[in-house]
């Protein structure tokens, strides 16, 4: 499943919404992250400093990559909705 993410918020709601249906906890996602629970809890904030790093270590740790094309046409709010 495709998920469009063109805000940090989404790309929080979106790696919380994942780790929810594969039933782990900040804490578990943190651990495979080599991170702390608060780190975890601050990127599904979509808290503007986090580094992407930590994003990218996010991904790794769900098994998800990163894919950059271009745009699709709907607006960021239309896109929020499907949060």
């Amino acid at each position: 499943m495709e998920t469009p993410v063109r805000t940090a918020k989404q790309a929080g709601d979106a790696i919380r919404r994942i780790r929810r249906a594969r039933k782990l906890t900040q804490k578990e996602l943190g651990d495979r992250m080599h991170a702390r629970q608060a780190t975890v809890s601050k990127l599904e904030a979509g808290e503007s400093a986090t580094q992407l790093r930590i994003l990218m270590d996010a991904l790794i740790a769900l098994d998800l990559e990163l894919v950059i094309r271009p745009r699709t046409a709907a607006k960021p709010d239309e896109i929020e909705d499907l949060f």
